[in-house]
């Protein structure tokens, strides 16, 4: 089990090693609930590698989607039909779980969505996305680190800090407010009591590091335990096993399974009335220039393990579920015609999905542009309409209250002309 701690300058207090884990936590001190009863929380899913929106939340209603998309387009007809939104957009059969939330006004899509990079790079695009700056070339810190930090000093969102999710901390959720790290289990667990030997000689030597590693313990147990909480880990379809009371992903977090399991452990430590109130996951295996796959296929089976993230996220925070948004963003899309390999190359415009029951769903937010050649960005691409940073403007501002001059300028630097998407939380 992998746990680690991120704060500003990395010392001895900040990483503790034990029997091939990582474990760490910054002291988090419990809170009553809000006065007024609400208790938001936001996830970040990043989908790196671009999401071909087009093949995720398909325009069925657009007469030219069938000819550009060849092979892959989704169709509301044969054995693999797509699953209708509205008159217009049909979600990839592969999602279910989002199809039952968008018809409960509890998931809603962002079609035609971009940030301000219209570059091709992987790099450059994940940089742009994550750090949040208008440009490549700043990976020192997130957006989403930088909200919790501009927020007042005392609030419970920011003293609680949030949660990192993976073997190595996304770029969005690094910086000076407090993260813990947690990642599914990759390494060998402790062998007998080492755990609790370690503990006690860190209880004697150093009181500091003893609590470190008892709240890191605490966070594994409340992760992956499989006898705490009603709404406990079980295998599925045998995609996963039992282990020592731990459960192993069958592949790692671009697998359906390792994001399920990711989903399953974030989902128990931001339910917790201490745990953290952001969380950040990345998923990787988005790159799709080679047989792509549309209804079923390679991009399906990625869509299925964000499907089930979606749902291991609703059962997993129970009455939290009614206070969380959930947005799934990806550095760019990909281009509207397939190529030669029944894949797509990298693209420009694609869709942010939102789930949740803090969300306003039961829609698609699009200014539709258009698939005719002249209508494409660079005739070969979905021309963006929106700015991914407009919307996670308006979930910063209406889950944590941070005003548009800050997120303007603080949280998404030299941004102040993209104004907040307003009414995404009910």
């Amino acid at each position: 089990m992998n746990l680690l701690c991120e704060i500003p300058h990395p010392s001895r207090r900040a990483i503790l090693v034990t029997g091939g884990a990582l474990f760490a936590w910054a002291y988090l001190p419990r809170f009553a609930r809000a006065a007024d009863n609400r208790d938001p929380r936001l996830i970040v899913i990043v989908l790196r590698g671009a999401l071909d929106g087009l093949s995720a939340v398909g325009p069925v209603g657009d007469p030219d989607y069938a000819g550009l998309h060849g092979d892959i387009a989704l169709s509301l007809a044969g054995p693999h039909a797509a699953l209708p939104l509205d008159g217009f957009f049909a979600v990839n059969p592969a999602m279910p779980v989002f199809a039952r939330l968008f018809k409960a006004n509890q998931a809603a899509v962002v079609h035609a969505a971009a940030t301000g990079y219209r570059e091709r790079s992987h790099f450059d695009g994940q940089d742009v996305l994550e750090s949040g700056f208008a440009g490549p070339g700043h990976v020192a810190t997130g957006w989403l680190n930088r909200a919790l930090e501009s927020l007042p000093a005392g609030d419970r969102v920011a003293t609680l800090g949030g949660l990192a999710v993976g073997p190595s901390t996304p770029l969005v959720i690094r910086g000076a407010a407090p993260v813990l790290g947690w990642a599914p289990q990759s390494l060998p667990e402790p062998q007998g009591d080492l755990a609790a030997r370690v503990l006690d000689l860190y209880q004697h030597r150093d009181p500091v590091l003893a609590v470190a590693l008892q709240k890191g313990l605490d966070a594994d147990r409340m992760a992956l335990d499989d006898q705490m909480g009603a709404n406990a880990m079980k295998p599925k379809g045998g995609a996963m096993k039992p282990n020592g009371g731990a459960m192993k992903p069958k592949g790692g977090l671009d697998s359906a399974a390792g994001m399920r399991q990711a989903a399953q452990g974030a989902a128990r430590l931001i339910a917790a009335d201490d745990g953290p109130r952001v969380a950040a996951l990345a998923f990787d295996g988005w790159d799709t220039h080679v047989n792509e796959g549309g209804a079923t296929g390679r991009l399906a089976t990625l869509l299925g393990g964000l499907d089930g993230a979606f749902e291991e996220f609703e059962t997993g925070l129970g009455e939290r579920w009614k206070d969380t948004a959930v947005v799934a963003i990806t550095e760019f899309g990909r281009t509207a015609q397939i190529n030669g390999t029944v894949g797509t190359d990298h693209g420009t415009g694609t869709v942010v999905l939102l789930a949740g029951g803090a969300i306003k769903g039961g829609r698609v937010i699009a200014d539709w542009p258009g698939l005719k050649p002249a209508q494409l960005y660079q005739q070969r691409d979905l021309a963006p309409t929106s700015d991914v940073r407009a919307v996670l403007k308006g979930l910063l501002a209406d889950q944590f209250g941070l005003s548009a001059a800050v997120l303007g300028d603080k949280v998404f630097p030299e941004s102040a002309a993209v104004k907040p998407m307003r009414d995404l939380v009910a």
